[in-house]
């Protein structure tokens, strides 16, 4: 399933297409931050069948300010994409 630092890709919603970094679990959904929209204060619920993993982890540590993990999912957005 996900887990704590793992980096996903909205499938659905006002975010599709997004890149976001999952900070929590619960019964019915994840926890998921991007830095600006949604920052680390407030995380968003999402449904899981509405993400999509891509194989990138960040350290909770390198993303412990929302400044850091803008920087830090803009970088796994363009090597996704293929943009240099």
């Amino acid at each position: 399933m996900f887990e704590n630092g793992s980096v996903v890709k909205s499938l659905a919603g006002r975010d599709k297409g997004s890149y976001l970094l999952v900070v929590g679990a619960a019964q019915y959904g994840v926890f998921v931050c991007d830095g600006k929209e949604r920052p680390l204060e407030r995380p968003k619920l999402k449904n899981p069948k509405h993400l999509e993993q891509t194989g990138f982890s960040l350290n909770m540590k390198s993303a412990s300010t929302n400044r850091a993990l803008k920087r830090a999912l803009r970088c796994i957005r363009d090597e996704c994409s293929g943009d240099t």
